[in-house]
């Protein structure tokens, strides 16, 4: 059994976060392990709170797990503060397996959980360490600095991306008017995945699993852009087969065909 990890934010609510990302793993048969970096008051109506946890004991934590059970692959989500991304850019520098980089930067009800020097730092420090980052259009357009409203402007973000050292992009593009398409850019050629638009409010979570699914390909040895066409047909399934939980935006479900076995 291979391993993966996510170092990400807490969601009580269990759409988002680790939690999604633990449920994730367990779908794609990799055994899981967490390190949350944040606690967030939230459910599918409302997030009210954020505590971001200390810095060093992020780094402990994830000290503890490569000590121990090393994955073969990890994933970020929800950082929180400047300190707590250069303690998992320090870890990370001696990581031996890839990393996918989801530069979340703010829950489903709009709760900021990167802003000002913690972008900075996520930008400067921790993307170039990154086998994939895995942006939504807003996420893109805090990163690159300019708007992006179609499939071109995606294509030239993942460009600058690139440029600002990531060693592949995914650009997500599910809020785009139209059809959803993602583009996929490892500095030589483009790829592209085209969806099917869904139309539900039950949503909560999309991008944790989605970046997770893709993680555990990776941590099963499944190449880069099979692992995201894979983790891509999951989501879609997920969403399409969601359990109508919460008052609001609900999660996704996490038992849906399409995971790897």
């Amino acid at each position: 059994m291979r391993v993966a990890l996510s170092i990400a934010g807490s969601d009580p609510s269990g759409g988002a976060g680790i939690q999604a990302d633990l449920k994730t793993f367990h779908q794609f048969g990799v055994y899981g392990e967490a390190v949350p970096t944040l606690i967030t008051v939230q459910n599918t109506v409302r997030s009210s709170r954020v505590e971001v946890l200390a810095a060093e004991l992020v780094a402990e934590q994830i000290a503890a797990v490569l000590e121990d059970i090393p994955p073969d692959a990890a994933k970020t989500g929800a950082l929180g503060s400047a300190a707590v991304v250069r303690a998992v850019a320090e870890a990370a520098r001696n990581f031996a397996f890839p990393l996918v980089v989801d530069p979340v930067m703010s829950g489903k009800q709009g709760l900021a959980f990167a802003e000002g020097d913690t972008l900075s730092a996520l930008r400067s420090e921790l993307m170039p360490l990154a086998a994939l980052l895995t942006p939504n259009l807003a996420e893109a357009e805090a990163l690159t600095g300019f708007g992006i409203a179609t499939p071109e402007d995606m294509r030239l973000a993942a460009r600058e991306l690139i440029r600002l050292g990531a060693r592949a992009v995914l650009v997500k593009g599910g809020h785009l008017a139209g059809e959803p398409v993602d583009i996929g850019f490892d500095g030589e050629s483009f790829r592209e995945f085209a969806g099917v638009r869904i139309v539900t409010r039950h949503t909560h979570g999309t991008g944790c699993t989605y970046s997770a699914a893709i993680t555990a390909g990776l941590a099963r040895g499944v190449p880069l852009w099979d692992a995201v066409a894979t983790a891509r047909r999951f989501v879609e399934e997920a969403i399409r087969t969601n359990p109508g939980f919460g008052r609001g935006n609900g999660p996704l479900n996490h038992h849906a065909d399409g995971g790897l076995k």
